[in-house]
């Protein structure tokens, strides 16, 4: 087993994120940032703020990654990691270009990154990488030392993120009225992507039919449905369903669609219905938006009986887990034979990311993978 406590040769934790405003006068702006180079018309940005806008123009994500950050600090001083945590957003401020900066500045010079995403997908992973080596390229054209960076592997099988979901979707069930609560389905949700990214998601060899990205989900749902049957003697059947669309009408997504999924579960008479956002890692915009108003909405006009469990957010089960990360990657860096701590049939990820793993549609200069643009 590798010191629990030797975090070498790694200097730094880095936390990477979506972002998201934290005023009314931010929605705009920010949404340029996350649609830039699409030419989306400002108009149109300011139709899609209105969900920002009914929460004041506030996301939430923000404070849930100080949060982290807070969880993640403390965890780590409890059990003698010497290691400082920054945070950098791809889309708001702290903006990555800056934290890094500041990270160079501070002679920060071996970095491991964690990203607020699970799973394999483009969003999820490869344009994270993507953003880590324009950061990279900005900084080498203000004729800054470069840090070496890596990523920490896909965690979303990882006992400290299963265990605070499947506490989440016990409690939620114990929510719901007792005389519809054994008849209870179960829908484990997650971000809708075109089907097209889906199927290339993850290594070359596993492409085809929804990629890691289904398959990954599928397995987390498993692992939480079966500890669900195992801890209340109940098999509530399941189903993955998705959010969160937000592309062409002629292009295909993964489905269906969380409201969709609530109407035919009404029709088929399901009793009640309990969510589980596995998909993320916090009460973001997209879980308070898609599931606590407008999946609320519709299962209240079904007359559904509906409750949404809880996203992993800052639970120190999961600090603790990239603790775990943290020093299992050092490890392996230092050349030490390491067992990696993963549930489910799927098994530990990869530690670097290999070529053709989540490709984009057109190639862009990536880091922390074996098709790194900076070593």
């Amino acid at each position: 087993m590798p010191d629990a406590r030797d975090v070498s040769p790694y200097d730094a934790l880095l936390l990477l994120s979506f972002g998201g405003p934290e005023g009314p006068d931010d929605v705009v702006p920010f949404l340029e940032n996350v649609t830039r180079g699409r030419g989306i018309p400002k108009e149109r940005l300011k139709e899609v703020g209105q969900h920002y806008f009914l929460f004041g123009g506030v996301s939430p994500i923000n404070d849930q990654n100080r949060a982290l950050l807070d969880a993640l600090r403390k965890d780590f001083a409890e059990h003698g990691l010497d290691l400082p945590v920054y945070w950098g957003n791809r889309n708001w401020a702290p903006y990555l270009t800056d934290t890094l900066r500041e990270m160079v500045r501070d002679g920060r010079r071996r970095i491991l990154v964690l990203a607020t995403s699970a799973y394999a997908s483009y969003s999820g992973c490869r344009q994270y990488r993507e953003n880590l080596a324009d950061a990279l390229a900005a900084l080498e054209a203000e004729g800054l030392e470069l840090p070496k960076v890596d990523k920490l592997r896909h965690y979303f099988n990882h006992p400290g993120f299963l265990e605070p979901m499947i506490d989440g979707v016990l409690r939620s069930l114990a929510e719901l009225p007792e005389d519809v609560r054994d008849g209870a389905h179960l829908a484990f949700s997650t971000h809708s992507i075109p089907t097209a990214s889906a199927d290339t998601s993850g290594p070359v060899e596993g492409h085809g039919d929804g990629g890691a990205y289904v398959k990954q989900h599928l397995d987390v749902a498993q692992q939480i449905a079966d500890a669900v049957r195992e801890r209340t003697g109940v098999d509530h059947p399941w189903q993955l369903v998705y959010q969160s669309r937000s592309g062409a009408p002629h292009i295909p997504w993964l489905e269906p669609d969380i409201c969709d999924h609530l109407d035919e579960r009404h029709a088929a008479g399901v009793p009640a219905v309990v969510i589980a956002p596995i998909g993320f890692v916090s009460d973001h915009m997209e879980v308070l938006y898609d599931l606590d108003t407008e999946a609320k909405a519709r299962a209240e006009e079904l007359g559904l009986p509906m409750r949404r469990s809880a996203t992993v957010g800052a639970d120190p089960r999961f600090a603790a887990a990239i603790r775990e990360l943290v020093t299992e990657r050092a490890a392996v860096e230092r050349g030490q034979d390491v067992t990696p701590c993963a549930l489910g049939a799927l098994g530990a990820s990869h530690n670097l990311c290999p070529v053709g793993c989540c490709p984009a549609r057109a190639p862009r200069p990536v880091a922390a993978g074996a098709d790194s643009t900076y070593a």
